[in-house]
């Protein structure tokens, strides 16, 4: 698999590139490899908001939606993708804290989550704008 750079990750997987690089360390993993695994990841994500904004919390900031999701909802997105445990830990730190970045950014300024609660961020399509 081909590894994709922090730059490009960052912009596919809508995660900033210093929180992609913290989430890498934090979980011990290579940089590449937490991008190739963030940007699989966004690619199934794209296809599931209408499922988040029925279930979830979520605020959109700069053409990204944060969302608040339950712990275990967020191991069971990881399922079937075969990443290995680094990689599920930096994605889940990634997604969260860059989730926790946009609640905090948007008009309501709330970056508490619970403690059963991590973050997913997806990009918006401009054909999923309405």
């Amino acid at each position: 698999m081909a590894t994709t750079d922090s730059n490009a990750a960052a912009s596919e997987a809508s995660i900033d590139r210093a929180i992609i690089e913290r989430a890498a360390d934090a979980a011990d993993v290579e940089v590449g490899r937490l991008c190739d695994a963030l940007v699989v990841l966004h690619a199934d994500l794209i296809g599931r908001h209408a499922q988040f904004e029925r279930d979830c919390d979520y605020v959109t900031v700069d053409g990204t939606r944060a969302y608040r999701v339950p712990d275990d909802e967020f191991d069971a997105l990881l399922d079937g993708f075969g990443f290995d445990e680094a990689e599920r830990l930096g994605a889940q730190y990634a997604h969260t804290e860059q989730a926790k970045l946009l609640f905090a950014q948007s008009v309501r300024g709330d970056d508490n989550f619970g403690r059963d609660e991590l973050g997913v961020v997806i990009g918006i399509d401009t054909a999923e704008q309405f």
